[in-house]
């Protein structure tokens, strides 16, 4: 049997009690996950179908291409396509069964002569996608088509920046214009359910926090569990003497004879070179040092003074309960939205 050199594991019991936390804040709040970018790299068919057996209803995706991949046949299950409507032809939303989501004037145009329902999207402050909030037809408050108005948070882990508020009102002073009962109203992402109860309108979009993430909001770190365990397998082990190079460049030199092992994972795989030299791994209680420059399919590490007997095909932990994915972000200067979102197709995802 060939064993992985990588795996990444993905803990679907903690999952789904980071989505029943979000459920629990109001019983009448709708909670839609967001499972764009591949579930944010943990699989979006496997999350899908994990949160339609929760009775989960409404959830976000980027493109139309995500999407159409998720094979949706239940008309009361409602995917919204966040990207909008592009130059696709509307007919693939009606026959996948997808909500798009206009994020300007023409598409508004465009849509607005078709049959579909769709939601829009209001730019009230990020100036990224969506309706500059200053320039909103009048004939939108009025639209009978319109299910859902939508718009997105820029600083929503930053529980006292001004510009929350900022774009709260006028998100509220937006929605206080609609004429429709049967529009729903959506402002909040993960740390937006955070700031107040204000913020969170009809619908969250919970996110990174669904997966394990907290993006340093110390809140959300106590109610949310992690998610991932990342592994690494040993594929080599190997003795360098004294005043010897390792790795690309020579950026690493020994000042000792050591014990090396070297890892079949690298940035390929969403081992970023910037923690080459400085980060370090583990094996349960011991600490082993990147030795080098990380490569495209592996890294070296010192286990010199390992308490283990170490061999060839033993896995090592790259991100686990301790050194959670918030502690891996940090040591590669980002968030963990991206270090989720970055780890590889090589790498086996093995839910549990």
């Amino acid at each position: 049997m060939i064993k992985d050199n990588s795996i990444l594991k993905i803990n679907t019991k903690n999952l789904i009690k980071n989505y029943n936390f979000f459920k629990k804040i109001d019983k009448n709040l709708i909670v839609a996950p967001t499972i764009k970018a591949n579930g944010y790299g943990l699989g979006d068919n496997k999350i899908y179908n994990l949160f339609i057996k929760k009775n989960c209803k409404h959830f976000f995706v980027a493109s139309i291409e995500e999407g159409i991949k998720l094979k949706n046949r239940n008309k009361k299950i409602k995917i919204y396509v966040l990207n909008g409507i592009q130059n696709y032809d509307l007919n693939l939303f009606k026959k996948n069964k997808l909500i798009p989501i206009v994020n300007s004037i023409n598409e508004l145009d465009i849509i607005t002569k078709s049959r579909l329902f769709f939601g829009i999207h209001i730019d009230t402050g990020i100036n990224r996608l969506g309706i500059d909030y200053k320039h909103i037809p009048l004939e939108i408050y009025n639209n009978k088509k319109i299910n859902l108005v939508l718009s997105h948070l820029s600083s929503a882990e930053e529980k006292n920046n001004p510009y929350n508020t900022l774009q709260k009102k006028r998100f509220q002073k937006i929605k206080n214009n609609f004429n429709n009962d049967n529009i729903k109203f959506s402002l909040s992402n993960s740390n937006g359910v955070f700031l107040s109860n204000s913020y969170s309108f009809d619908m969250i979009r919970p996110g990174i926090a669904l997966y394990g993430g907290n993006n340093k909001n110390k809140k959300l770190k106590k109610s949310i569990n992690p998610v991932i365990e990342f592994f690494g397998k040993i594929i080599q082990i190997k003795i360098i003497n004294v005043n010897e190079f390792v790795g690309y460049n020579q950026t690493f030199k020994t000042n000792r004879k050591i014990k090396a092992a070297i890892i079949g994972v690298g940035y390929a795989d969403g081992i970023p070179r910037k923690l080459s030299n400085k980060n370090y791994v583990y094996y349960k209680e011991n600490k082993f040092k990147i030795i080098g420059r990380i490569s495209m399919d592996s890294f070296t590490i010192d286990i010199t003074n390992s308490k283990h007997n170490l061999k060839v095909g033993m896995y090592i932990e790259i991100i686990n309960k301790k050194y959670d994915i918030e502690d891996f972000a940090n040591k590669c200067e980002t968030i963990s939205n991206e270090v989720l979102t970055s780890i590889g197709s090589r790498v086996k995802r093995l839910y549990v």
